[in-house]
């Protein structure tokens, strides 16, 4: 599957950053993976989401995107959860 999609893709790590638009899907998971990494999270889960949000996954992503219509995970701070939200950008 390519990688490109028909519609701009909104990213956003509640209580980190606000809602960021690219166009292009690998942009967007770049984002992502870079803030995260200065999140302070714990090895495992830092691991976790660097893996979920690789460029080698930006087709499986793209397909969640298209068939479900948007992808979200949550990263824990200590306890506090920090929900990561991807979804196509509304036009």
């Amino acid at each position: 599957m390519k990688t490109e999609l028909p519609f701009a893709v909104s990213v956003e790590i509640k209580g980190v950053t606000k809602a960021a638009t690219f166009s292009r899907l690998p942009d967007a998971l770049e984002a992502v993976r870079t803030a995260v990494s200065h999140l302070p999270l714990d090895e495992d889960q830092a691991d976790f989401l660097a893996d979920l949000f690789s460029p080698r996954s930006a087709d499986r992503i793209a397909r969640q995107l298209l068939e479900v219509g948007a992808m979200r995970v949550i990263a824990f701070v200590g306890i506090e959860p920090h929900p990561i939200y991807l979804c196509p950008a509304p036009d």
